[in-house]
């Protein structure tokens, strides 16, 4: 069940969320909103308001090379945003904040 967090996003705009209790996070694309919500839960023992997903698609891509032009495709991506009940946070993504 804890396999389906990727990674969490620390971006300037996730650091701007985390102030209000919403943290970004990536999951595997076939994740639903139910396994994210107890994944995080079970994961970082806070309680879970909400879950929004948003799925990336992947863009094109082109490099110029001694065999010629190579096009290929960056890989499908799936976020999640997790709001938090009024007054929890999780450290592991705060704490990145601050170094």
């Amino acid at each position: 069940m804890l396999d389906i967090i990727k990674r969490p996003i620390i971006t300037e705009k996730a650091m701007k969320l985390g102030e209000n209790g919403q943290y970004v996070f990536e999951v595997y694309p076939e994740a639903n909103k139910i396994q994210i919500k107890k994944a995080i839960e079970d994961l970082f023992e806070v309680n879970v308001v909400s879950v929004r997903t948003l799925n990336v698609k992947g863009k094109s891509k082109m490099r110029m090379t001694k065999r010629g032009i190579m096009k290929g495709r960056t890989a499908l991506k799936k976020k999640a945003y997790i709001t938090l009940k009024q007054g929890q946070t999780i450290e592991l993504v705060t704490g990145a904040a601050g170094e």
